[in-house]
């Protein structure tokens, strides 16, 4: 059974502490809010994460679909604890909006990462650069996924336009209403592995998903006329098995994919102008006035189109800005955390000397 789920032998070398432990392996297929579904040999269970974990996942995030878990199982009741998540091969991060920024794992173990824009107002080469940056970071292959192709006049013009900024990824032209280009979206996806669609609310998401799987399993709306906007549909992420094989994670709208840690990502997404950078004239040259700014050079000519410059600069900030955030908020809960137990430290003094 978890075979089809991607169950293998590093897998099985992992989880190994966790069987001489007595525990049960399994793996996320269905996550809303607190409550999880995960698959193991003996079928589907509701499961909960152990207090422990809990706790610990204020460092280490919280599980996720896609994750492979260790379970203590209660047979009678058909529920399952989570005790331990099992190192994640790859993830997709983002900080939750809380008061301390916590990591917030949106999907774990992921080989292929869908990019998912439709072809009408909603598409943006801006939005696209972001997403694969954070799936480059992810560990995960990325593929740009250009749907309603058959409410587009010129697809092709729309997909030239996304492979000249998506350097070594492919790009795949589908309309999930008449099945064009269905077929080879489908070799993308291997027997075994695990592909995630990431995208904006109502670009198709889970028009895809329905196509790919030959039934209508998840909710769909009509794009709004007004502004060729489609509507959120999925509440929740779930992992399901494709005819061919695969499996396939369907999420929630995500507008505001968050740079974590995102270096080698925006590296990936940018490589021409990184690759223009190396050739200036100066090692620590700040392409702004500097002589010999290959940069400002490409910039003049064209070779480098300037709003491609600019989501560079604008992703670069924004990264720079997230990770100081982050220390920041870091620095000022541990300071809370040591007043309060300096205060707790002087009431059980008093407390001792009877005060």
């Amino acid at each position: 059974m978890i075979e089809l789920y991607g169950w293998s032998d590093p897998w099985r070398e992992a989880f190994e502490p966790h069987a001489r432990a007595g525990l049960t392996p399994g793996r996320i297929v269905v996550q809303q809010r607190a409550a999880y579904q995960v698959i193991t040999e003996d079928g589907d269970l509701r499961a909960k994460p152990s207090g422990r974990l809990v706790h610990e996942a204020r460092e280490a995030g919280h599980p996720a679909v896609g994750d492979w878990v260790a379970l203590s199982v209660n047979r009678t009741q058909g529920t399952a604890t989570i005790q331990a998540i099992l190192p994640r091969r790859t993830a997709f991060v983002r900080r939750a909006a809380d008061s301390i920024q916590t990591l917030q794992v949106i999907a774990a173990n992921i080989d292929v990462a869908f990019i998912v824009t439709s072809m009408n107002a909603e598409f943006s080469p801006r939005r696209i650069e972001r997403y694969l940056a954070a799936a480059w970071q992810s560990g995960a292959r990325p593929v740009v996924v250009l749907t309603k192709s058959d409410l587009c006049a010129e697809p092709e013009a729309y997909a030239d336009q996304i492979a000249a900024l998506a350097a070594g990824c492919s790009v795949v032209v589908i309309s999930a209403r008449t099945g064009v280009g269905l077929p080879a979206l489908l070799e993308h996806v291997r027997p075994g592995e695990t592909c995630v669609l990431i995208g904006s609310s109502g670009v198709g998401k889970s028009t895809l998903v329905n196509a790919l799987l030959g039934e209508e399993r998840m909710a769909t709306q009509s794009i709004r006329a007004a502004d060729a906007r489609g509507r959120h549909t999925t509440s929740h992420r779930q992992l399901v098995l494709l005819p061919g094989g695969g499996l396939i994670l369907d999420t929630p709208g995500i507008r505001e994919v968050g740079l974590i840690d995102a270096e080698e990502g925006l590296e990936k997404v940018f490589d021409d102008i990184e690759r223009l950078a190396e050739t200036c004239r100066f090692r620590d040259c700040g392409h702004a006035n500097e002589p010999g700014c290959a940069v400002q050079a490409a910039l003049a000519t064209g070779a480098l189109a300037a709003d491609r410059w600019a989501s560079f600069q604008k992703l670069g900030l924004e990264l720079a800005a997230v990770e100081g955030k982050a220390v920041r908020v870091a620095k000022d809960a541990e300071r809370r955390r040591q007043v309060t137990a300096q205060k707790a430290y002087r009431t059980t003094k008093k407390d001792l000397r009877g005060e």
